[in-house]
């Protein structure tokens, strides 16, 4: 009898949700919507976070459910970062503009510097988010043996 892998089988189904928050710079918005598109399917069973803008063009033009907040400079980022800190994102999309500057780009590093201590995947462009997308590990359950960073254990008491 042979075994097979659950990661590698396509026919297994699983059933996690995960908190996936999307993050685009202006920019960068018409990118994300293209990339939501493409994997509507799969966004749509997970829980949704967007900052203003993002969180509204996915809503209206994908008929997303989306839990929205500010727009990043007016604390949207800080806001994706608490949910972070508080273990409800599993991913973050974050298409960010590497040649223009930001007002709000403490925001953005703090953002970024949580997501990395939550130990959770960070998706800066569409390649990579079509990677993690589409991974299989997206929807498996957590390995028991996968805590968290022992870096941010102390940011979750």
């Amino acid at each position: 009898m042979t075994q097979t892998n659950d990661l590698l089988d396509p026919n297994h189904h699983h059933d996690r949700e995960r908190g996936i928050a999307l993050v685009a710079h202006d920019r960068c918005k018409p990118e994300m919507l293209a990339w939501a598109r493409t994997h509507r399917a799969t966004l749509a069973r997970h829980r949704l976070y967007a900052t203003g803008t993002t969180g509204g063009i996915l809503a209206d033009e994908l008929d997303l459910e989306i839990i929205r907040f500010r727009s990043g400079p007016l604390g949207g980022d800080q806001q994706i970062g608490s949910r972070i800190a508080e273990g409800a994102v599993d991913l973050l999309v974050f298409f960010w503009d590497p040649l223009s500057p930001q007002p709000h780009e403490p925001d953005v590093r703090a953002l970024l510097r949580l997501a990395v201590l939550a130990d959770i995947p960070v998706a800066c462009n569409r390649a990579t988010a079509d990677f993690v997308i589409t991974s299989p590990l997206l929807a498996m359950a957590d390995d028991p043996d996968r805590t968290g960073s022992p870096m941010f254990a102390p940011l979750a008491a």
